[in-house]
């Protein structure tokens, strides 16, 4: 017999699918418009690949779109995000537009569409044993702090 914390995963899973499914859908064309306006403005690479902290501390790969350009100095090295991020970058922030793809994510399985949002892997050493209570359940595309 299946333990009630088991079930209740089971069923958190089903409706991240049905209702991440669902938001994809929906925000396809917006995904699509703004991947346009990324492509028109910045050139190819519309998207981005983000290793974050998954579920009990494992990597997972978050897509987002580009909103800032690969500008750097004379040495080479890349310039301050203020003055790489771009106007449609800027917009598709604030909007919260960038992270749409992440719904690829939650019908994936590897987050949640409410949940600790998933922070780089470079923080996960320092994390205090109460911070590391975060990695307890799936990352989501939204959080507490987000709502609030």
């Amino acid at each position: 017999m299946r333990s009630a914390t088991t079930k209740w995963l089971a069923q958190k899973r089903a409706f991240d699918m049905v209702l991440g499914s669902i938001a994809l859908i929906v925000a396809l064309p917006l995904i699509a418009a703004s991947a346009l306006a990324v492509r028109l403005t910045m050139g190819r690479g519309v998207s981005i690949r983000q290793e974050r902290a998954g579920l009990d501390g494992r990597p997972i790969t978050v897509l987002k779109l580009r909103t800032m350009t690969n500008d750097r100095d004379d040495t080479g090295r890349l310039l301050p995000d203020d003055r790489r991020l771009t106007r449609v970058g800027r917009l598709l922030r604030a909007t919260s537009l960038d992270e749409l793809p992440q719904l690829l994510n939650v019908v994936r399985g590897d987050m949640t569409l409410v949940g600790p949002r998933p922070l780089p892997m470079a923080y996960v050493d320092r994390y205090s044993p109460e911070q590391r209570r975060r990695l307890e359940v799936k990352p989501g595309i939204t959080g507490w702090a987000q709502i609030n």
